[in-house]
Order: C-alpha cells, then structure tokens, then sequence
C-alpha cells in the first residue's frame, strides 16, 4: 500500500482530498498545526502529526523531511498558500526523499503567487479580460517626484497627489502575494484611500484596482502533463470571509471553461488549481482575478457535480493522463457541518 501525506487537513478542501485518496488504496497521513483532537479530519486518516508552522520555514521542512524518510510516502499534497509557497523553495529536497510533491512546476507557481505579474502575463496573451491594476509602490513614487517639483512653492498633500493618479471611484487593495481575503481592502469612497494606506504595513507590495460589484466564480481546472484538461465553474452565491464559498450555483459556459483551459495551456498548469472570475452585474463580463495552485476550497463541489477533479489530480502525479471528458451537471450545493467526537 502507497502513502500519502495531506497537510493542513483542517482546511475545507481536506475532507474531499482524504477520503478519495482512501478510495485509490493510499494510506494516509494528515498534518495540521493544531492538536489531533481540534480536527475533525484527524479522524478519517490513518496518522496523523501536529505540524509546525509553515511560516517558521526552516523548521518545517525539516519537520517534512524527517516525516518522509520514516514514512517514506509516494505523494504529498499541500492544501493552503503558506505550504505551496515553502514547498515551491524546497520541492528538490523532497523529491531526493522519492516523495512526489504535487503541485506545479517552480516556474508557474511563483507566477500564480505574484498577482501583478499574473494579470500582466494574462492580459498580454489576450485570452480574456483581466482587472487593471495599479501598483501602489508607483503611487508612492509619482507623489514623492511630484513633491520634489513643487520645491519652494506651497506643495500639494500626499493624499491629494494619490487622489489625482487613481481614475477609479470604488477601488480594492490587495497583496501583491496575498493568500485567500487576507490583507485585501474595499474602498468604497475614493478620498479615504489615503487613509487605508496607512493601515497596511508594507504598502508598497499592495496593489490598487476598481471596485466591480459582480459575483464570484471559481472554476476549477485540471491538466495533465500531456495537456488534457478539464475546467468545472460554480457560481459562490454565499462565502466565509476569507472567500470560500459555502453555498454555490454549479453552471457549464463552454466558452469560459475553454477560456480556463487556454490560460491553464498558457501557464503550464500540473494538476487541479482553481481560477477566480468575477461576473460584472449588469454587464455580464467576466474578468480574470487570480489563480490559485492548489485546491480550491470548494473542490468537494466539482466532485459532486459529476466532475472528480481530486482524482484526477493524482492520476497526473501518478504520471498518468486524465480523461478530458467533463460529466459535470448543473445544480445548486450547499455545505453544512457536521460535529464529530475526535477523543
């Protein structure tokens, strides 16, 4: 029997990840920062480890590494942002431990993560719409020049001077390299950006963009390393705040599922990521926001639709290709929770 470790599983996507590797013969082994008996999840694997914080880099690998030379497992699967981002640094002192780790390649991961140069490389290729951005560090420089020209006259405010650059009413502040909601900002009223800036810490690695009052949808998408891909959209009609969604509408629209498909070409997707569109209400458009590499939140939703993107992402770690066949129907699913009795 092959084994497999799941990190973070007490994140939405775990439930979905553990209980299909099962299905496929692994054994498996789960890892969360949290104690056994805080997750839920610890009880449907067949280990399972506290972790340190991926954030304490050194000491995490370390922590995985030893993980791996006594379990010796075939796969490892990291569920959240922090994970992905490490992992995509060290994924050579793992594979040296013969453990797969499944997710793509270094080039595409550091793109996926940079949201300044993802929407730029997107727009370029002219596959779809994107949202224009701004980043903020240019802001702070055009005001610091403007402040320098009006040496020994009366100067304009900082605040003004941002005012001025900035052609939208409504904007979004965001982490260039942000995970989830986390860090993100809606200003709703253009003369109080000034403002929000001084509530971020570093805002020189945020970005600025407009407002669109839409929906979200989130498409998953799967590509094998011969180019078969599949892409399954939902509809988020309810979300947590850190933006998974809890009560979604599952559409097909093949026009925006090839649309995924060219970008997952375009960056050399391996596996199951997940997209982010927004839908402009009143318009219709659909503007790329970001990719995610890794689960979506709400993979569970595609797997239930008719489209099991967790099985086929192992099948393209396990080197094999996947059907590009997407049985997928429309429908509408809601999560609910269910309390477990861990001990």
């Amino acid at each position: 029997m092959e084994t497999a470790i799941v990190t973070a599983i007490g994140s939405f996507s775990s439930d979905i990840v553990i209980r299909t590797l099962k299905e496929e013969g692994f054994y498996v082994i789960g890892c969360d920062i949290y104690d056994r008996k805080w997750v839920a999840q610890s009880l449907d694997t067949d280990e399972f480890y506290q972790a340190p914080y991926a954030a304490d880099e050194e000491v995490y690998m370390e922590f995985l590494k030893q993980l791996c030379r006594d379990k010796k497992p075939k796969l490892l699967l990291p569920l959240t942002d922090v994970e992905v981002d490490v992992l995509n640094i060290h994924r050579e002192e793992l594979e040296m431990l013969h453990t797969m780790v499944c997710m793509s390649e270094r080039k595409t991961i550091s793109l996926c993560r940079n949201k300044e140069k993802l929407e730029k490389y997107v727009r370029e290729a002219g596959i779809c719409r994107t949202i224009p951005s701004i980043p903020m560090r240019e802001l702070l420089k055009a005001a610091e020049g403007e402040k320098e020209d009006k040496s020994g006259v009366e100067k304009e405010s900082e605040g003004n001077s941002l005012l001025t650059m900035i052609p939208w009413k409504q904007m979004v502040l965001k982490p260039i390299n942000g995970r989830s909601s986390s860090g993100l900002y809606r200003v709703y009223d253009k003369r109080k950006l000034p403002a929000y800036k001084r509530l971020v810490d570093r805002p020189e690695e945020y970005l600025i963009q407009p407002l669109i009052d839409g929906d979200v949808i989130t498409v998953d998408v799967v590509r094998d390393n011969k180019g078969n891909m599949v892409a399954v959209p939902r509809r988020e009609l309810l979300r947590t705040l850190n933006g998974a969604g809890t009560s979604v509408e599952v559409f097909r629209d093949r026009a925006l599922e090839e649309c995924c498909m060219r970008i997952a070409a375009l960056l050399d997707i391996r596996g199951c990521v997940n997209f982010e569109f927004i839908e402009e209400k009143g318009t219709g458009e659909q503007y790329f926001m970001e990719c995610n590499p890794r689960f979506s939140g709400g993979a569970a939703f595609s797997c239930l639709a008719g489209c099991d993107v967790v099985r086929k992402h192992i099948q393209v770690f396990q080197g094999n290709s996947i059907s590009s066949e997407n049985r997928a129907v429309c429908c509408h699913i809601a999560r609910k929770y269910k309390e477990s009795i861990v001990e």
